[in-house]
Order: C-alpha cells, then sequence, then structure tokens
C-alpha cells in the first residue's frame, strides 16, 4: 500500500515539473479587423523550465473559407531558464502582427503551432473577419435619449398648439358678450312717453268755466229787476244754464 502510494506522488510530482505538461493557447477566439489596421494573432506558449522544452519553433498560419493552409511566419525561440525555478511551469506570449490585410478575402482562421523536439501543440485558432469599413458601435442609450426628448418636443407642441386653438375659439365669444355688455350699459334709459293730464285737471277747467258762466248769470241777473211779465223767460234760461252746467259737469 505504502510503496502504491510513493508511485501515485512521484507521478504527481513529475506532471507538476512538467512531464508533458506543455500547450498552445490563443485567446480572443474572434476578431474583427479592419484592411488598414490589420491584425494581431494570439499565441500563449505553455512549457516547464527544463531544458528538454526551453527550445522551441512556432509557426503561424491560416486557412481561408475554402479550406486552404497558407503559412504566414515561423520563428525560433531558446528561452534562459531563470536561476531558482528550474521544473517550474512558464507562460509566455508571442504574438505575431500582420498589417496591412491584403484584401477582404483575408478572412479565416489563424493558427499557432508549436514544435518541441518530441511534442507538438496547436492552438484553437483565432477567426478573423476582415472589413473594408469601420465597425459602427451603436449606443442605444443615446438612441432612447434622443427618442425621449423627440417624443417630450411633440407632445408640448401639439399641447400649444390645443391651446392657442381653444384660445382663438373662445376669446372671441367673450370678447362679443363683453361689447355688447358695454353697449348696453352705455345706452341711455328709453324716454318714457309723457304721462296723462290727470283727470281733476279737466275737471278744473271745467269748474272755472263753470264758476265763470255762474257769474255772468248772477251778475246779469242782480241788478236788473224785470217786470213780472217777463219772469217766466228768465226762469227757463236760468234752467238752461243750469242744464248746461251739469251737462259740463
Amino acid at each position: 500500500m505504502a510503496s502504491n502510494l510513493k508511485i501515485i506522488f512521484l507521478f504527481l510530482w513529475l506532471l507538476r515539473c512538467g512531464g508533458g505538461s506543455v500547450n498552445v493557447q490563443q485567446n480572443p477566439p474572434i476578431q474583427v479587423a479592419l484592411l488598414k489596421e490589420g491584425i494581431s494573432i494570439p499565441c500563449k506558449v505553455i512549457f516547464p523550465y527544463m531544458p528538454k522544452y526551453t527550445k522551441f519553433s512556432i509557426f503561424y498560419y491560416w486557412i481561408n473559407s475554402v479550406g486552404q493552409k497558407t503559412s504566414i511566419y515561423s520563428r525560433n525561440e531558446n528561452v534562459a531558464i531563470p536561476s531558482g525555478k528550474e521544473n517550474e511551469t512558464a507562460t509566455i506570449s508571442y504574438d505575431h502582427l500582420i498589417t496591412p490585410l491584403k484584401n477582404i478575402a483575408s478572412t479565416g482562421t489563424y493558427y499557432c503551432e508549436v514544435k518541441w523536439n518530441d511534442v507538438q501543440k496547436v492552438g484553437n485558432g483565432v477567426f478573423v473577419l476582415a472589413r473594408g469599413a469601420g465597425y459602427v458601435e451603436t449606443s442605444y442609450g443615446w438612441e432612447i435619449l434622443i427618442t425621449l426628448t423627440t417624443l417630450l418636443a411633440a407632445l408640448s407642441i401639439t399641447a400649444t398648439v390645443l391651446l392657442l386653438w381653444k384660445r382663438k375659439v373662445l376669446c372671441p365669444r367673450r370678447s362679443q358678450l363683453n361689447i355688447l355688455r358695454q353697449k348696453v350699459e352705455t345706452q341711455p334709459p328709453p324716454a318714457s312717453p309723457p304721462l296723462p293730464s290727470p283727470v281733476y285737471d279737466c275737471l278744473d277747467l271745467q269748474q272755472v268755466d263753470i264758476y265763470s258762466i255762474l257769474d255772468n248769470n248772477t251778475n246779469d241777473l242782480s241788478p236788473r229787476k224785470s217786470p213780472r211779465a217777463k219772469t217766466p223767460k228768465k226762469q227757463a234760461t236760468l234752467e238752461e244754464s243750469t242744464d248746461t252746467l251739469y251737462e259740463n259737469i
């Protein structure tokens, strides 16, 4: 049992020290590049600080949409082992810059391949989309702000138009009413017809006439002394004047 545990610990120690722990990483998996700007092919090499793995070769190539493989660049590396870091794992980036891209046909998957004496590792690859025009990033925040501002402006304009229309329709009516009221207030009161003369006035006038007639009659009768033969005639005249007086009354 103890011997099996020693073998397991020995195997784990060999793995930690770099026994076969080499790898190649490529991130991010997708890139968008302009023709004038170019691209950078990421290549991160992971290896232990051991003489066996400090010497390696790196190859860069790409495969287009048709599946054709095209070599781009290659380099040889011999990494010096820092003091005190023997058997430790190292991670070093070896990115390769391609600028500028030739044309839109440069779209494809770009790979980084690392070869040691007995080991060969290839990264997952980076898909590069080559574009002739720039990528415009849309800002939804600004779009929402502009939309809200436009809506508020439209609502305010509509409310202003409605208020003006309402004032235009109602104010003439109110002004007409005010003008009519002013005319009514400024007009003089209608002239009242003359009152008929009272009945007593008529009676007074008639009474004055009657009294004048009576005075005349009495004056005619008092100074004169007619003979007895003529008395009935004067008496008839007196009766006629009395009748006339009553008729006037």
